[in-house]
């Protein structure tokens, strides 16, 4: 797998199309009637607008994120107005995150916003090629270790 080509580096093409993705989705949310979205939020945003109040630990596994960046993360997103934290009443020591009204109903827009910049930048790739792509990247997640290699 060693080459010294970038194009034919999976990981320099990976991070590449991550960047680009993720800058083409930022302009077309700020261009949108969505206030103070941001591709970073999309994987919290979506548990929680299929399972509001979840608890901390929980709405991480389902974003797919570390405890260490939940917890910037989130204080973010309080701080754009997007959630509010509260005591779990089942358990004292553990938060649930709420959506505050304005997002909650903005699922439509923002997901619409979504759906146009993949479906632009997946145009004319199969949608067999997307399927394989997503599996693949699938298992190189679950291949990641869970402590460095050295």
């Amino acid at each position: 797998m060693i080459t010294a080509n970038p194009t034919e580096c999976p990981y320099y093409l990976i991070s590449r199309v991550t960047l680009a993705i993720t800058m083409t989705m930022k302009k077309a949310l700020a261009r949108a009637t969505v206030k103070n979205i941001r591709p970073a939020y999309l994987g919290v945003l979506m548990s929680l607008w299929k399972e509001d109040g979840l608890k901390v630990v929980d709405l991480g596994k389902k974003a797919g994120l570390e405890p260490s960046t939940m917890t910037g993360l989130l204080d973010r997103m309080e701080r754009d107005g997007l959630l509010r934290r509260a005591a779990d009443p089942m358990d004292r020591r553990a938060l649930r995150i709420y959506l505050n009204e304005k997002v909650r109903d903005s699922q439509e827009p923002v997901m619409t916003v979504v759906n146009k910049v993949l479906d632009q930048m997946f145009k004319n790739i199969s949608d067999e090629d997307i399927e394989t792509t997503t599996n693949v990247l699938m298992n190189v997640l679950e291949n990641s270790p869970k402590e460095i290699i050295n």
